[in-house]
C-alpha cells in the first residue's frame, strides 16, 4: 500500500515546491526585478555614430547644423539618438523643431536601424522611414517618396513616433497628428534627424521638455481602442458569475460564496452540471467547510489547531513529516512565535521541529530566511520582514487549501489544485499577450493584470 502512495506523494511535493518557489519572494526582490526590466530611453544625439562630414552637433548634443556642401544625395548629415526607441510600451515619440530651414528646407525626421548609412536621408534606404520637410512626402525604404502631409519650415515642430499596438509609424506637425504608415521594419529602431542644405539647423526633444503633441492622450486613446475591441466580444450567459464563484469555492471562502449567491439572486445555490456554463464545480466545492476552518485558523495565527485538524481529517497530507507542506506549517508556527515576541519559545521550537528540514536541499535557503528573523531586534523592518506580513499567512493558507483539494476523489492532476479557474484564465491571457508580442518582434506592452486592475479601480474612483 505504501508503494502505491509514493507517486502521489512525489506529485504533491512537486506541486508544493512549484508554488513555494514562485511565491516566496520579498517586496524588495520584486521591486529590484521590476527595476531591471526598465528600458533606457533616448536622451541626446550620438556624435560618435554619425558621418561627421556634413553636420555640427551642439555641445549639449541636442541640436544639429548643416555645415557641408550638398553636391548629391550622399551629402546628408543624419544623426541618430544615443540609444534605440524603447519597445515595452504602447508607443514611443520624440520631436524636432526647425530653427532654420535654410534655402531648401531639406530637413527630415524618422527612424532608422543601427546599420543605417548616415550620409542618407531617413527613408531613402531600406529599413528606414522619414517625413521630409521640403515636400511633405513620406519616404519608406526607397528614394521615391509618397504624398503624406504638409511641408514644414523654420519654427515648425514635427514629431515621429511608433505605435506598437498597431505596428505603425505616426508623424505630427505643431501638435497635430499628420498621419500613420505601416511599420514593416523588424528589430530596434533609432530616432533619427537629418539636414541637407546650407544653414539648416534643427533641435530635438526626447522628452526633457513638454511635447507640442499630447502623447499621453494619444496613448490613452490607443488603450481605449484595445479595450473597446475586447468589450465588443461576447461571452456565454453567466460565465463571469461562475468564474468568480469557482474562485471563491476553490479557496474555501464559504461565507463569501453564500453572500455572493444571495446578491446574485440565487436563493437556493446549486452546483452546476458539467455541461452548464462549461464549468464543473464539484471539485472546487470539495471539503469546503473544512477548508474554510483551516484558512481561518491560519489567518488567526493558530497553527496548532491546523496541525490537529489536518492529522484528524487528512493524515495523508502530513506524511512524511518532512514534506513541504509540513515545512510551511512548522515555519509559520515559528513565525507566529516571533510575531508574539516569544523568542525563547521560537528557539526551542526551531530546535525541535525546524532542525530536520536543514537536510533537505531545496528548502535550506528558505529555512535560513525564516531563522534569520531571530537576528534582528526589529524583524518586521528587516530584509525578511515580509514573512511577518498578512500575505505570508495567506500564502500558507492557499498552500494548505491546495493540498486538501488534492485528496478529492475526482482530482485528475495535482497541478489542477494549485490555482483556480480564474487564475488559469489570467495565465492564459498573459500567455496570449506574450505570443502576440512575439509576433511583433517582442514590441508593445505586455499584459499586466496588476496594472490593469489598478487602472480600472482608479478610474471607477475618479467617476
Amino acid at each position: 500500500m505504501e508503494r502505491q502512495e509514493e507517486p502521489v506523494e512525489a506529485g504533491q511535493r512537486s506541486l508544493d515546491l512549484l508554488r513555494l518557489s514562485s511565491r516566496w519572494t520579498s517586496a524588495e526582490e520584486v521591486s529590484f526585478s521590476a527595476a531591471k526590466t526598465e528600458e533606457e530611453e533616448p536622451s541626446y544625439l550620438n556624435t560618435f555614430n554619425s558621418s561627421g562630414m556634413f553636420q555640427m552637433v551642439s555641445m549639449d548634443k541636442m541640436s544639429v547644423q548643416y555645415v557641408g556642401s550638398p553636391q548629391h544625395g550622399y551629402d546628408v548629415g543624419a544623426v541618430q539618438a544615443n540609444c534605440p526607441a524603447p519597445t515595452k510600451r504602447i508607443a514611443y515619440y520624440f520631436e524636432m523643431t526647425v530653427k532654420n530651414a535654410g534655402q531648401k528646407g531639406q530637413v527630415a525626421i524618422g527612424f532608422t536601424t543601427k546599420e543605417f548609412n548616415l550620409r542618407r536621408q531617413p527613408g531613402w534606404e531600406v529599413n528606414s522611414c522619414g517625413y521630409h520637410g521640403d515636400d511633405g512626402f513620406l519616404y519608406h525604404g526607397q528614394g521615391k517618396g509618397e504624398p503624406f502631409g504638409p511641408t514644414y519650415t523654420s519654427d515648425d515642430t514635427v514629431g515621429a513616433g511608433i505605435n506598437y499596438s498597431t505596428q505603425e509609424f505616426f508623424f505630427t506637425k505643431n501638435g497635430e497628428l499628420v498621419g500613420t504608415v505601416c511599420k514593416d521594419i523588424k528589430g530596434l529602431l533609432y530616432p533619427t534627424i537629418a539636414v541637407h542644405g546650407p544653414n539648416e539647423e534643427v533641435t530635438v526633444n526626447f522628452g526633457r521638455q513638454p511635447f507640442r503633441f499630447d502623447i499621453e492622450v494619444f496613448m490613452l486613446k490607443e488603450r481605449l481602442k484595445q479595450e473597446e475591441l475586447i468589450d465588443k466580444s461576447t461571452l456565454s450567459p453567466n460565465v463571469s458569475h461562475w468564474i468568480v464563484r469557482s474562485y471563491l469555492l476553490h479557496y474555501g471562502y464559504q461565507e463569501t460564496v453564500n453572500s455572493f449567491d444571495v446578491e446574485s439572486g440565487i436563493m437556493s445555490p446549486h452546483i452546476p452540471s458539467p455541461q452548464e456554463n462549461g464549468f464543473q464545480e464539484q471539485g472546487d466545492a470539495y471539503a469546503l467547510s473544512n477548508r474554510k476552518i483551516l484558512r481561518q485558523f491560519i489567518r488567526n495565527g493558530d497553527i496548532d489547531s491546523v496541525f490537529r485538524n489536518l492529522r484528524e481529517w487528512y493524515p495523508q497530507i502530513m506524511q512524511p513529516d518532512t514534506s513541504v507542506i509540513c515545512f510551511l506549517l512548522h515555519s509559520q508556527r515559528f513565525i507566529e512565535y516571533i510575531r508574539a515576541g516569544q523568542l525563547m519559545e521560537s528557539v526551542n521550537y526551531a530546535r525541535a521541529e525546524l532542525n530536520k528540514f536543514f537536510t533537505i536541499k531545496p528548502l535550506d535557503e528558505l529555512l535560513e530566511d525564516v531563522i534569520a528573523l531571530l537576528a534582528y531586534e526589529d524583524p518586521s523592518n528587516s530584509c525578511v520582514g515580509h514573512l511577518l506580513d498578512p500575505g505570508q499567512r495567506e500564502f500558507v493558507a492557499d498552500s494548505v487549501n491546495a493540498m486538501v483539494l488534492t485528496t478529492s476523489p475526482g482530482t485528475k492532476s495535482m497541478e489542477d489544485c494549485a490555482c483556480s479557474r480564474l487564475e488559469k484564465l489570467l495565465k492564459q491571457l498573459t500567455q496570449c499577450s506574450l505570443e502576440r508580442r512575439a509576433l511583433n518582434d517582442g514590441q508593445g506592452e505586455a499584459f499586466d493584470v496588476h496594472k490593469l486592475v489598478h487602472t480600472k479601480r482608479m478610474s471607477s474612483i475618479d467617476k
